[in-house]
């Protein structure tokens, strides 16, 4: 009878073990799938480069109709890729491009859905919390656009209207604290696309469309009636940089990054690069920004800063 009694309290001793072990064996297993994965490492033994996109941020990242992604983040990003391939010692790089919007950019590169995104994403001390960016490859403040015939050229013209921004923006918390600050009682309209924010505008049931200065001048330029649409005279905060976007423990490869881009500025590359995208027509609709380089934009490539900032 004793034995019995022993053998039995035996039991559960042996199942406690057995289920502290196995707690041991899958906390080992899950700290080691979320370890950070050297995207270096990856691409040497894959072969494979994996961009993140935008089909609408002309004349950055965008998607053209017969679905193939281009724009000038784009062309920088296969410079960059093409510079880290000959480090590496590939024969050959495959790029895969994967669709991203405002809103989950940043949850897709970390999650590993792409390594780098090439659009158009301001770097700033919120989202290096929890992202890491590169050198800058291009500087633009934030504005508005409005119907011509409304004439509202400046911040205080926005009071009490309702504004339009993109999900996921910087430009959205700009405006808040706009709103805040000077009390201009704004309501502020969030929305997907930037497209589906010009539209509100174009229909009237906003009056205006907060976003990066540059990205609304693509806009209106591409636009079936440029001629309606005015940009503000005034902006609604200094100008940031944009920088590509890679995965924020992922120093190693970002230093890759930064020294393809230091390379490409130093060597002369990126001023017919510019140019192309942002002072010529740009095919097939010979669209022409004429936005010639902004001495800010000069000092980003002649002397290459890691923003870091708090």
């Amino acid at each position: 009878m004793r034995g019995q009694y022993s053998q039995s309290l035996e039991l559960p001793k042996r199942l406690l073990v057995a289920a502290a072990t196995l707690l041991f064996l899958l906390s080992a297993g899950s700290s080691r799938s979320e370890a950070p994965t050297s995207t270096l490492q990856k691409i040497a033994e894959t072969g494979l480069l994996r961009i993140g996109y935008s089909a609408e941020d002309f004349p950055f990242s965008y998607r053209e109709k017969d679905g193939s992604v281009t724009g000038y983040s784009t062309e920088l990003c296969l410079a960059v890729a093409d510079t880290i391939r000959q480090n590496l010692k590939l024969a050959s790089l495959k790029i895969e491009y994967v669709e991203r919007t405002p809103r989950d950019r940043v949850s897709k590169l970390r999650n590993g859905d792409f390594d780098i995104e090439c659009v158009a994403s301001t770097n700033n001390a919120e989202r290096r919390r929890s992202v890491g960016f590169s050198y800058p490859h291009f500087i633009t403040g934030t504005q508005f656009v409005a119907l011509r015939k409304n004439n509202l050229k400046t911040i205080a013209d926005l009071a009490g209207h309702t504004v339009a921004a993109t999900s996921g923006t910087t430009n959205i918390g700009q405006l808040n604290e706009l709103n805040r600050d000077r009390a201009l009682h704004i309501a502020v309209m969030t929305v997907e696309t930037h497209k589906d924010a010009l539209q509100l505008v174009r229909e009237g049931r906003a009056a205006a469309f907060v976003m990066d200065g540059i990205l609304l001048a693509a806009m209106i330029a591409k636009a079936p009636d440029p001629e309606i649409f005015a940009l503000s005279t005034e902006a609604l905060g200094w100008p940031e940089p944009y920088g590509l976007m890679v995965r924020l423990e992922d120093t190693e490869f970002k230093t890759a990054v930064n020294a393809a881009l230091k390379n490409i500025y130093a060597s002369g590359k990126i001023d017919p690069l510019y140019e192309k995208w942002f002072e010529s027509p740009v095919p097939p609709l010979g669209i022409n920004m004429r936005h010639a380089m902004t001495k800010e934009v000069r000092e980003a490539f002649d002397n290459p800063v890691d923003s870091q900032d708090p």
